[in-house]
């Protein structure tokens, strides 16, 4: 590990810390689309206990691995960037992935907190409570750690890969 001049945050962090997040959201996933229960009724409601196979397929295999693509992101975030459009390209995708993370996790929850989504969607007291509490402050989280990766990425420059 290394520090940057001022001896603040080592430049590389958020980036592992972005890869973290989603390889554990990952990890969550493979263990739903393999059977797994825990949290996945209070999060997808019905769906859980019927399955379909779209719903695995897309939902569970599809989203993790969507978020081991993240994974790869937030690591390569947290190298000291590339020059030209690659690292652009790197930076720009961190910038989106915050973004994406960031109006699911506000707009779900201003949905919740304000019941605008009407009588038509069907969300237990149980799902409305498990998806402020836990999953869109999940979400949140992760734009943040993405936009901060991306904020910081290329800071390390001058240093060598390895260095990360």
């Amino acid at each position: 590990m290394y520090e940057d001049p001022q001896g603040k945050t080592t430049p590389g962090l958020w980036g592992r810390i972005a890869c973290a997040w989603a390889v554990a959201f990952a990890a969550l996933h493979f263990f739903w689309a393999l059977g797994g229960s825990w949290g996945l009724s209070v999060s997808a409601g019905p769906l859980a206990e019927e399955r379909p196979g779209w719903f695995v397929a897309v939902g569970l295999w599809g989203v993790g691995l969507l978020c081991l693509v993240g994974g790869v992101l937030g690591w390569l975030l947290a190298w000291p960037r590339p020059r030209g459009r690659a690292g652009r390209m790197v930076r720009a995708l961190g910038w989106c992935a915050c973004a994406v993370l960031l109006v699911r996790g506000i707009s779900v929850e201003v949905l919740l907190l304000t019941n605008t989504a009407g009588q038509g969607v069907d969300v237990s007291p149980e799902q409305r409570l498990w998806t402020l509490l836990l999953w869109n402050p999940w979400f949140l989280v992760g734009g943040l750690v993405f936009g901060l990766a991306a904020r910081g990425s290329g800071k390390a420059e001058g240093l060598s890969s390895g260095a990360a």
